[in-house]
């Protein structure tokens, strides 16, 4: 009776690891207490900002609005460039590269799983790849790839500075992505692949339809956290001559020195990798919640 007892008493007791619902909001006592609690930790940052003896030389610096709205509209009598602009090369260069990292780096995962004693020169070349463009920081990629590229083929001095940033991009984060992909390939029970062999499928629709929906289910949040610096990274093209957000922000700051526009840069950086954030976190604690209840 004592056992039960203890036993239903821990279920009821709410556990460092127990869903995230019931440890926020614990009654309507819990709810006041963390919006309280947020609200004091809120006062006290902006009062140290506030009240901080650089105080009005950082808000007159930094968050001064009129600024913002200049470099969010540009002056180009002034040679300010619109940061509104910007924003588009950042999209646009995040969207390609990463439909080009998924189909690359699957590929990549393939070919090292791969048994085939033909595809020997290709597993090696794949090996080294990962290798490779998981030590080199992605800024040195984005000066060999941006300068390189032209001077190896002197046809490619007239393509814009973005193009060779989602190259960039797709070369370095498929390598990690493909190390994602293949973790999630090889975590799939070796039973699954018995059991697709003995209903006779091949081995490339063991993959199709075996393999890869469990692995996809099983790598989404590790590959949201590599989308979201690679949202991050789209600023680098900067450094061989692309204008995006960033950069017209710098241009900004170095013309009428103010600071504003890089922080509403910022801004759109975090209007952007919050919410892939809290996606993940959910994703994640969703698959916990789920392998929980399998396990029981």
């Amino acid at each position: 009776m004592s056992l039960s007892t203890d036993a239903d008493s821990s279920e009821e007791t709410p556990h460092l690891l127990s869903p995230r619902r019931h440890l926020l909001f614990v009654g309507r006592r819990g709810l006041v207490a963390s919006t309280v609690s947020t609200a004091v930790v809120l006062v006290v940052i902006i009062g140290l900002l506030y009240f901080a003896p650089g105080g009005v030389r950082v808000r007159a610096s930094y968050f001064n609005f009129h600024d913002m709205w200049v470099a969010w509209n540009g002056d180009p009598s002034k040679g300010i460039l619109a940061i509104r602009d910007g924003i588009w090369t950042n999209v646009w260069m995040f969207l390609v590269s990463e439909v080009l990292v998924l189909l690359f780096g699957l590929a990549l995962a393939w070919t090292r799983i791969t048994k085939s004693p033909v595809l020997l020169p290709f597993r090696v070349l794949a090996t080294a790849y990962s290798d490779i463009f998981r030590g080199v920081p992605v800024l040195l990629v984005m000066f060999l790839v941006g300068f390189g590229l032209p001077a190896l083929y002197s046809n490619l001095a007239t393509v814009p500075p973005p193009v060779f940033g989602v190259i960039t991009l797709t070369l370095s984060y498929s390598a990690y992505v493909s190390e994602v992909f293949r973790a999630g390939i090889l975590s799939v029970p070796n039973g699954q692949l018995l059991a697709a062999r003995s209903l006779g499928l091949t081995q490339s629709s063991t993959m199709r339809r075996v393999i890869l929906p469990q692995a996809v289910r099983t790598v989404i949040p590790p590959l949201l956290n590599d989308f979201i610096s690679l949202q991050k990274d789209t600023v680098l093209v900067s450094v061989i001559g692309g204008v995006e957000i960033a950069r017209s922000a710098q241009i900004y700051q170095s013309t009428v020195f103010n600071e504003s526009g890089l922080v509403l840069a910022a801004g759109f950086f975090l209007l952007l990798t919050i919410p892939m954030t809290r996606m993940t976190d959910r994703l994640i604690a969703r698959d916990r919640e789920r392998r929980l209840a399998a396990a029981r």
